[in-house]
């Protein structure tokens, strides 16, 4: 017994540790990492403008320096909350208000720097830690120690760390998520000890599902998800629970509706959002995004498959995270693992079917996976929360050495991720701090570029990087601009062929590659010397 208290004292003490380690990663370095294309949409989106009064006021041919884009990045007198929800109603419905709303005041006391608006997503991270606590309690009713684990599990997983740090609402949609998924196990739990509690619970679960919807649209899938888990533990019978169900999942969606109507009013402009997800790869190449994308739910180290060592680490990942699930489905009952495994596949498959059979990219957005990876760190969870009081001296020392290989894979993964200047999550935007190095060499550098595809958000994603000498010129509908002589270098930001072809003509230059890669064509014009 002394033993076994002195285990849960030490057990406990490393938790209180690497807690304190994610919280430190979560706030170190904020303002480290590219500023990306999604994130200035963010700031765009906060202070109230639109997409089409940033084009009128600067995508003019005016040479600009990155000050005038500061108007657009920060809270203005003449723009006010209403404003930041229509900019959302018009460009953007696939994003609901509720993350906005909460960063408009956040940059009103703290400012729009941008450690400050990812402060905002560090502290709202913390709270997935009481969430993994009541979620886990909920699902393992007997293990109270899993409860703990999970929280330093959580504490160290470079996937919640990601979007931890990121400005914009996919944190707040797991926590959100969290809570909706562990107040309906509570009504579940509590619905016949009376119906005045049962009334309240119920309660609690539709308002934490309208809270998720207003955060992300696809918490839908998982309302789904819970009604499938309810009508097959019902063995699909109508029974009070799945009534109770019914009547919340639809008390949440009637105050969404609101919000329905934007998305329904604004299709066109919905559907032009998420045109890039219908971008088509290869089947391997699916396949082996996927496979990246479940490894680094442990690691992270920000490689590709172009890093031979992606195919030693996914692998052996891929293993654990199968047998975690199996392991979960073989020792716990059906009510616990198929909340599990329902949560896992629910919100990935509208995802992954469309792209199976239509061809996409939707579901090679890890962030619109975030409910299915929560149900594999579950998962996971468990897996070595039990195992560390295997009854078998020899089984729990082999665990214990996995479980700390895991967390150095965490701690390892913060470490490099803390000291990186941009990341695979930045996507579009990845190369824009070695872009920005190459401009600001030159002595009196101009950047033209049209709004065109990603060069808009990522005009303003350069503006954070580029050093005040460098001018800006930015055009509407590809027109040929006025370049003053007082530029050393002129550099075009993906420029297409023709527009490119019509620049080099009128000026007499030649053009010259000097930065290409992935989502970049970063072109300099050279004089033409006449012999």
């Amino acid at each position: 017994m002394r033993h076994f208290k002195l285990t849960q004292y030490r057990l406990r003490f490393f938790i209180i540790i690497l807690l304190m380690v994610g919280i430190f990663f979560r706030f170190f370095n904020l303002d480290r990492k590219v500023y990306w294309h999604d994130e200035t949409f963010t700031s765009l989106r906060i202070s109230g403008y639109t997409v089409n009064e940033v084009k009128q006021q600067i995508f003019n041919g005016r040479i600009i320096g990155k000050e005038s884009f500061a108007k657009f990045q920060s809270l203005s007198t003449s723009k006010d909350l209403i404003d930041t929800i229509k900019s959302l109603e018009v460009e953007d419905p696939q994003h609901p208000p509720l993350y906005y709303i909460i960063a408009r005041f956040w940059v009103g006391i703290f400012g729009n720097s941008v450690t400050a608006i990812r402060s905002l997503s560090a502290l709202i991270s913390l709270l997935i830690f009481p969430s993994i606590y009541w979620l886990c309690r909920e699902l393992f009713r007997t293990q109270l120690w899993l409860s703990e684990i999970a929280i330093a599990l959580m504490a160290i997983s470079p996937i919640q760390l990601v979007y931890a740090q990121e400005a914009r609402e996919y944190i707040l949609w797991v926590v959100t998520i969290l809570l909706c998924s562990a107040s309906l196990l509570r009504a579940i739990r509590l619905e016949s000890i009376h119906w005045k509690l049962s009334v309240l619970n119920w309660g609690i679960y539709a308002i934490t599902l309208t809270i998720s919807l207003y955060t992300f649209l696809f918490s839908g899938f998982v309302a789904i998800a819970h009604g499938i888990y309810l009508i097959i533990t019902a063995k699909f019978r109508l029974n009070r629970t799945f009534r109770a169900y019914l009547v919340a999942s639809i008390v949440g969606f009637l105050a969404f509706t609101f919000w329905i109507l934007v998305v329904i009013t604004n299709f066109l402009q919905f559907d032009s959002s998420i045109a890039w997800t219908k971008t088509e790869y290869p089947l391997e190449i699916l396949i082996k995004s996927w496979l990246l994308q479940l490894s680094r739910i442990l690691l992270d180290l920000n490689f590709g498959f172009e890093n031979p060592l992606t195919y030693v680490i996914t692998p052996i990942f891929l293993i654990l995270i199968t047998y975690s699930i199996y392991f979960l489905c073989r020792t716990t009952s059906y009510k616990i693992w198929l909340f599990i495994i329902i949560l896992i596949l629910i919100p990935a498959l509208p995802l992954v079917l469309p792209d199976l059979i239509f061809g996409g990219i939707r579901s090679l957005a890890e962030r619109y996976l975030l409910p299915s990876y929560l149900g594999i760190q579950l998962a996971i969870i468990y897996l070595l929360a039990t195992q560390l009081n295997n009854k078998s001296v020899v089984n729990r020392r082999i665990w214990q050495i996995i479980m700390g290989i895991v967390i150095i894979c965490g701690l390892v993964s913060y470490g490099v991720n803390s000291q990186a200047e941009t990341w695979w999550s930045k996507v579009i935007s990845y190369d824009n701090p070695q872009v920005a190095k190459i401009i600001n060499q030159a002595a009196h550098p101009v950047l033209i570029s049209d709004a065109s595809g990603i060069n808009y958000g990522n005009v303003f994603s350069l503006s954070y990087l580029l050093q005040p000498k460098v001018k800006f010129q930015l055009v509407k509908d590809q027109t040929i601009p006025n370049i003053p002589d007082i530029f050393t270098d002129i550099f075009l930001l993906n420029p297409p062929d023709r527009w490119r072809f019509q620049i080099e003509s009128t000026y007499n230059h030649t053009k010259l590659v000097v930065y290409s890669n992935n989502h970049y064509l970063l072109w300099k014009l050279v004089t033409i010397k006449n012999n």
